[in-house]
């Protein structure tokens, strides 16, 4: 009876550790973007565009960091979402932006959902070819299809009403920028409970041993393809408020650069962890608008230079290489 109750408390200690630690997070969350929202009042656009990037690296994440999926055409799930939310009001006139996030959504799932059926066909470097193969069709089909997508023109007359009819998308990116940090912090906090959730740990579990997974009797390949799916239902959340925020969809939304510059920006904060998917793009995005106006020739060979110190004096990634540091602190403390 006393071991029960040893081990029902422990459980319960784990959990408050876990509901703790996610509150400081989104407590930090919050305050970074209210740092940033005083810092930059004329430059929201860059950090809602950083939302949405967000979106992006953190869909990768689900795939990538805790499924083991190698994948350079990311970006596909995050275009799809993207052109589904701007056909949606281009051409069919419904502009309400819960519904184009809705949108956003189901287009970026579908995508995820048909990605996920053929890139997990195969396994290492073929599954990383195919991965390249499947952004750069995505990228035609849109760029052939330009009746409906605008081609190489691009996606314009996308005009989304006020949000909840109360708060109209301003030429200061105001309204974009906080209904953006809304549905960034709806998703973190999903997301947190769907990395731990059973699924979540099987799916985790297939990327640490997939054939004693296949042994227990459960099917890795069917739980890859819904996380597949579930990431690009986030993915195309960000390409939905992408087309909200600049009320255009581009070409380059659907771009292999996309899904590079994505890939980059997690390995940068660290793979496995939402936390780290998130100081990645933020580094990333600022450290590349930061250089590229200070020296706008050779800002590329800034940002390689800054890769190889990660991957090489920092291979969990910045966040994960610090979060590791911190709990070997704790743990010769104690």
């Amino acid at each position: 009876m006393a071991l029960v109750m040893n081990d029902e408390n422990q459980r319960l200690q784990h959990r408050r550790g876990f509901i703790s630690r996610d509150l400081a997070g989104i407590a930090v969350i919050i305050a970074i973007a209210a740092i940033g929202y005083f810092a930059f009042p004329d430059n929201l656009a860059l950090l809602t565009r950083m939302i949405t990037i967000a979106l992006l690296v953190l869909s990768l994440d689900l795939v990538t960091g805790y499924c083991g999926v190698a994948t350079l055409g990311h970006a596909a799930l995050f275009g799809s979402g993207a052109y589904a939310a701007g056909i949606l009001s281009a051409h069919y006139g419904i502009n309400d932006p819960l519904l184009m996030i809705l949108a956003g959504i189901t287009g970026g799932a579908l995508a995820g959902l048909l990605c996920g059926v053929i890139i997990l066909r195969a396994h290492g470097l073929p599954q990383l070819m195919l991965s390249i193969a499947l952004i750069n069709l995505f990228h035609e089909f849109a760029n052939k299809a330009s009746s409906w997508t605008g081609g190489s023109d691009g996606l314009s007359g996308i005009a989304p009403d006020p949000v909840f009819g109360l708060f109209e998308f301003d030429l200061y990116g105001h309204t974009a920028f906080f209904f953006g940090m809304a549905l960034l912090l709806i998703v973190f906090v999903l997301l947190r409970f769907l990395v731990r959730s059973p699924f979540g740990m099987l799916c985790h579990a297939i990327k640490q041993d997939p054939l004693r997974i296949r042994a227990m009797g459960a099917s890795p390949k069917a739980a890859l393809i819904r996380m597949y799916a579930i990431s690009g239902a986030v993915a195309g959340v960000g390409g939905a408020l992408n087309a909200i925020s600049t009320q255009v969809v581009g070409l380059d939304s659907l771009s292999f650069t996309q899904s590079a510059e994505a890939l980059v920006m997690l390995v940068l904060g660290g793979t496995g962890s939402l936390f780290g998917a998130l100081s990645g793009t933020v580094i990333f995005m600022l450290f590349e608008d930061y250089v590229s106006a200070a020296n706008p020739f050779h800002w590329l060979t800034m940002v390689g230079a800054l890769l190889i110190v990660v991957v090489l004096f920092a291979p969990k990634g910045l966040y994960g290489t610090s979060a590791a540091f911190v709990g070997r602190r704790r743990e010769q403390r104690s």
